[in-house]
């Protein structure tokens, strides 16, 4: 498949926690690779590269500190993150900015159970962040798949289907939907 015939699904398997004053966003999806291939990827600056809204400058399978350069804008936005817990092949978990996100990967009879969570402060940012990690998890899988077709975020992910996502996504979770003319070039967030 060509990246210019991707258009994604619809929204996943996703809800909404509370959490102390900020907002957990939890995507569940099942891949067909086993965790030390889905591990790699989540870990690996090459393989994050292919798939992810973000650059790492280094291997997020060891603690400490680490910087996510945003992917796809026009000019790289540099984020602080920490790695807080690295288990391979089953937990990673890392800061990025202000927010917080933690990978858990669970063995299946088919390959791996991948969760997402996903925690910030603007509930209204929900829809967002999941329309995106939704694009980038598909593009993951296909990575995984052996049939890559390319990184989409940023401004190409309004080509491949991130508004009727962030539509889906606020009207399942319950959050009012953001118009993409609303986010700050500075605020950029999975695929959005």
């Amino acid at each position: 498949m060509e990246v210019a015939d991707y258009q994604p699904g619809p929204a996943g398997e996703a809800s909404l926690r509370p959490e102390g004053g900020r907002w957990t966003l939890v995507l569940v999806r099942d891949l067909s690779r086993p965790p030390a291939a889905v591990w790699r990827a989540l870990t690996d600056p090459a393989e994050i590269r292919q798939w992810a809204p973000f650059d790492a400058d280094r291997d997020l399978g060891r603690l400490g500190q680490a910087a996510l350069a945003m992917a796809g804008g026009p000019t790289p936005e540099a984020l602080p993150a920490t790695v807080r817990r690295a288990d391979a092949p089953r937990v990673l978990e890392y800061t990025w900015g202000e927010d917080l996100v933690r990978w858990e990967l669970e063995p299946t009879a088919s390959g791996t159970r991948l969760t997402l969570r996903h925690t910030i402060d603007d509930r209204t940012w929900i829809p967002k962040v999941a329309a995106g990690w939704h694009i980038c998890l598909d593009v993951c899988d296909r990575l995984l798949s052996g049939d890559p077709i390319g990184r989409i975020v940023a401004a190409a992910a309004l080509l491949h289907g991130w508004d009727r996502l962030n539509d889906e996504y606020a009207a399942h979770l319950g959050v009012e939907s953001l118009a993409t003319d609303a986010f700050p070039e500075s605020r950029a967030e999975p695929g959005g």
